[in-house]
């Protein structure tokens, strides 16, 4: 990984800009570009992960299976294998697919995101500068957390997960 991550910084049509490092990106909250991916087994639990404590957003939050940003020079869907490998080690997903594109807000910390899924059984091999743990739930479960804890959510993941169940169903 490189010392300092390189974004590139786009407009509100998603077209770059210019290039960044994070810090600056974050700092002045400019429009940038992310990934988040829904992993899901056969029996139709989602996986999460517990971001790191490291993480300079939502330290020790619980989040989407796999999230990341997508660096200088990359597209969407090369942003998503790299971060599946990195933070799960999951080299060869089933079914993976783009579902809709988020446009940036402060819930998804000005970043447009692609939402994914695909389908694993795991085990996955955690990266620990990421990820603290990780865990299958039931749908049904992830709801009345969601409703009773949802301060245990990174708010991205929060609102990209209610923007899911509002495509899906």
């Amino acid at each position: 990984m490189p010392l300092t991550d390189i974004f590139d910084v786009v407009d509100m049509s998603d077209r770059v800009l210019r290039q960044e490092p994070r810090s600056v990106v974050h700092r002045e909250k400019l429009l940038h570009r992310a990934i988040h991916v829904f992993v899901f087994n056969k029996a139709g639990q989602l996986y999460l992960q517990r971001r790191s404590m490291a993480k300079d957003t939502a330290p020790g939050k619980w989040m989407s299976s796999c999230s990341g940003h997508v660096d200088t020079g990359e597209d969407y869907d090369e942003a998503t294998r790299r971060e599946l490998i990195e933070e799960l080690g999951l080299r060869d997903p089933v079914d993976l697919k783009r579902l809709f594109k988020e446009a940036p807000c402060v819930p998804t910390g000005n970043e447009f995101v692609w939402i994914y899924t695909c389908q694993s059984e795991g085990p996955f091999i955690l990266d620990p500068i990421e990820v603290i743990e990780g865990r299958w739930i039931d749908l049904e479960e992830l709801k009345n957390w969601l409703s009773n804890r949802p301060r245990d959510f990174a708010w991205s993941f929060s609102y990209l997960w209610e923007k899911y169940l509002d495509s899906k169903y």
